[in-house]
């Protein structure tokens, strides 16, 4: 059945997020914790691998066979569980269920014909609305529209296929073409007349390239697939307050604080900065992270200072986090900058341990000079910053003056941090002097977001940015 002149959600103003197997990149594929995930990263649909067991259980699953080889359709439910991660293998009436609660669309990629019917009947038994059904296999489609059910269908087009004969008896074309060097070149103007003419929607392939994206969301399409759902529809700031968002060692709540997956899931969500805290290694590597012992966070015991790049490269610096994450390495600050530049994104540089003309100097080979400001607790850092980098944009924290005098006049700082005990009044007569405005707040309280929001500060410094962008879209919650 042709759906796509009977539901109007599938004309959205914007392309769909459609989160390729929850947010993979961020959690192992097809598990609660990915689509969990996606839901906070701010997706639309999640994409979900759906196979049948032995007893008749619909599961998520990508592969149909186990990694010993046997088959999901030979084994029943409770042997799958048994030899998969906790996570892994859940119920699609358990997915169906988090998507009601959270108000997301359901794409079914149908891996097995004997699938699909009982998945049309758990959608249906459900009472969800918003529903794609998919398949690569044309067996799989052909069951779809003998079901005649009101759910539109994706035909999975393959590299090398032709789009419009392989997905002629489809609702939706789905381009599985994220292996082409250029891809999106294909989708000319002759491209989407020919869409028009037959009725059909478009999904893109998985995407995970920043450039591509870019080019990616302007084209007329029904969704865009992505294992980082954030980068299909990154926050973007009102002309009217274009505040700029720092996250807190990268999104710390999605993956591991002051590593590279924390600091691409930042910039893909669209925030404009990442703080990151340098260290100084043994043999004068400049690398990546919080604490001066390496306990915390890497599989490493005592100094960071005490080891060289190499053993420093060998520890685990994710698998205290999540195992998703396991075997992360330590990063380099040559590695944010080169990211940042990827992103056309900036970070907020608190220098450690890290000498300040070292980490000047990589900055400036990196031409990052306008994407970094820097702070530290080390008041002779700064100086000797300032003594080498009359250019560098240096913060300063309020609560370290006495007077708003003091900390203006302190190394002609290009922002001041406040936090809720300082006095916010003072913020225009910052402004009249051209020094911008930052505020600092770790926590989670919904209405000091909304505090923040009123006040209208240059920058936020948060911990949970996810949360303060929602607040931040509430037109209203900003304005009272």
């Amino acid at each position: 059945m042709n759906a796509t002149e009977s539901l109007n959600w599938l004309s959205p103003e914007k392309p769909y997020s459609i989160a390729h197997r929850g947010a993979s990149a961020y959690a192992p594929p097809n598990t609660i914790e990915a689509f969990r995930l996606a839901a906070q990263l701010g997706a639309d649909f999640w994409e979900v691998d759906l196979h049948i067991t032995a007893d008749n259980q619909i599961i998520a699953f990508h592969d149909e066979n186990l990694r010993d080889g046997r088959a999901l359709a030979d084994l029943v439910y409770l042997e799958i569980k048994a030899c998969t991660e906790e996570d892994e293998a859940p119920l699609f009436s358990s997915i169906i269920r988090m998507a009601l609660d959270f108000d997301i669309g359901l794409y079914a990629d149908i891996k097995a014909l004997d699938a699909a019917a009982p998945t049309v009947r758990l959608l249906i038994e459900h009472g969800i609305d918003k529903a794609i059904l998919g398949a690569f296999d044309p067996a799989i489609l052909a069951a779809l529209n003998a079901a005649d059910t009101h759910y539109p269908h994706a035909a999975l087009v393959p590299l090398g296929a032709d789009p419009f004969e392989h997905a002629r008896e489809a609702d939706i074309i789905h381009l599985c073409w994220e292996n082409m060097s250029r891809p999106q070149d294909f989708l000319d103007d002759a491209f989407f007349d020919h869409c028009h003419r037959t009725g059909q929607k478009v999904v893109l392939w998985h995407e995970e390239d920043p450039v591509r994206m870019a080019e990616l969301r302007i084209k007329p399409v029904l969704g865009i697939c992505s294992d980082r759902p954030e980068l299909v529809k990154p926050f973007t700031a009102h002309k009217d307050w274009p505040v700029k968002i720092v996250c807190h060692r990268g999104l710390n709540r999605i993956a591991p604080e002051n590593t590279l997956p924390a600091a691409h899931a930042a910039f893909s969500a669209g925030f404009s900065h990442v703080e990151v805290d340098v260290q100084v290694t043994a043999d004068d590597a400049l690398v990546v992270m919080h604490d001066l012992l390496l306990e915390r966070t890497t599989s490493g015991k005592g100094p960071v200072s005490s080891c060289t790049l190499e053993k420093l490269r060998e520890l685990d610096a994710g698998g205290w986090f999540s195992s998703h994450f396991a075997g992360e390495p330590v990063p380099l600050l040559a590695e944010f900058l080169d990211l940042a530049e990827l992103y056309d994104a900036s970070l907020y540089v608190e220098l450690k341990s890290a000498p300040a003309a070292q980490v000047w100097r990589a900055v400036v080979e990196h031409g990052a000079e306008g994407r970094c400001f820097f702070w530290s607790f080390s008041q002779q850092a700064l100086v000797d910053l300032r003594a080498i980098a009359a250019d560098a944009s240096i913060m300063v924290r309020r609560q370290d003056f006495k007077s708003l005098d003091d900390a203006m006049s302190c190394l002609e700082p290009g922002l001041i941090e406040f936090t809720f005990d300082d006095d916010w009044s003072e913020f225009e007569a910052l402004r009249k002097s051209g020094i911008s405005v930052m505020i600092a707040y770790g926590g989670d309280n919904p209405d000091m977001m909304r505090q923040i929001a009123r006040a209208r500060p240059d920058l936020v410094n948060l911990d949970n940015p996810l949360l303060f962008a929602t607040i931040y879209s509430q037109a209203s919650s900003i304005a009272n």
